[in-house]
């Protein structure tokens, strides 16, 4: 399945495939420490952007394609990183981990809740994948709300779950199954 495209019309969100082009607008997602704040790692300078964007172009035409990185649009502009990875540890469960960062400057628009639904859609309706499931900072509020406003369901915590500005941070993980992705939660 490449390339990939979907979208969202009503709220003008498109998730497509990294191109080299899309540099600066990563940077000015991945460079600002106030979208990283709840990520995984610090803030990314230029060639660290580079290599990420090098790296999901060639991740996206492997076979069989493990990892959708995708760039997210909303009307025309670069505004996000979109990731869903499907797990490879265990073939044939049919599961991935999604994740997504937007410009700060779009947050409180709706667009991380279209973002995080056209994932799904991805996973679920193109995908045929039977379980997604997100891991957040505990104290990314804003994402706990996008998930939950989207039929995904707290699982838990891991303590001491990753490194990141040199102290060990939880996360909180929430799923969702097939089945329980309805047609309200498609709109």
């Amino acid at each position: 399945m490449f390339p990939v495209l979907i979208t969202d019309a009503e709220r003008g969100v498109t998730l497509r495939e990294f191109t080299a082009d899309d540099v600066d607008a990563v940077l000015a997602v991945y460079g600002d420490p106030k979208v990283t704040e709840h990520l995984s790692f610090e803030p990314r300078n230029r060639d660290q952007v580079t290599a990420t964007i090098n790296s999901v172009t060639a991740a996206a035409r492997a076979e069989p394609r493990t990892e959708y990185s995708l760039a997210v649009e909303n009307d025309s502009e670069v505004i996000g990183f979109a990731r869903l990875a499907v797990d490879t540890q265990h073939p044939g469960q049919s599961s991935a981990q999604l994740g997504f960062a937007l410009r700060a400057s779009h947050w409180g628009r709706g667009l991380g809740t279209a973002t995080v639904r056209l994932l799904l859609r991805l996973g679920f309706e193109e995908l045929g994948l039977y379980r997604l499931w997100g891991a957040r900072s505990p104290e990314n509020l804003a994402s706990a709300r996008v998930m939950t406003r989207l039929g995904m369901v707290e699982e838990g915590r891991i303590r001491g779950h990753i490194r990141v500005r040199d102290r060990w941070r939880d996360s909180v993980v929430h799923s969702i199954l097939a089945d329980e992705w309805s047609a309200d939660q498609r709109r």
